[in-house]
């Protein structure tokens, strides 16, 4: 099963490493980087507004574990926004690309 990894990093520094990392120890076969996203949250009873960066991380479903630790091994972020959402449907050819493009277990 494949997935699309929902992460908010601080900014674009911090995002471009965590992809880097993720691609090259192809724990992700490709991750997009959405700057400038407004986050509205919750924190510690207050209500915050903090100015982030998305990132969209495609990969295996068996990975996300391994994926999990090595995002919150590098991200600054007490509590970390690491949401994996089942891809349900793709096409067979990207499908089959993400699974080459990653660790084979």
């Amino acid at each position: 099963m494949y997935q699309v990894v929902l992460c908010t990093c601080p900014d674009k520094v911090i995002a471009e490493k965590i992809a880097k990392h993720l691609v090259v120890d192809k724990l992700a076969a490709c991750v997009n980087i959405l700057p400038d996203i407004t986050s509205i949250y919750s924190w510690q009873e207050n209500i915050e507004c903090a100015h982030e960066v998305q990132l969209l991380i495609k990969s295996k479903a068996v990975l996300f574990d391994q994926l999990c630790k090595s995002i919150n091994s590098l991200h600054p972020y007490e509590t970390v926004e690491i949401i994996a959402l089942n891809i349900q449907q793709g096409d067979e050819k990207y499908l089959n690309w993400i699974a080459n493009s990653v660790k084979k277990i």
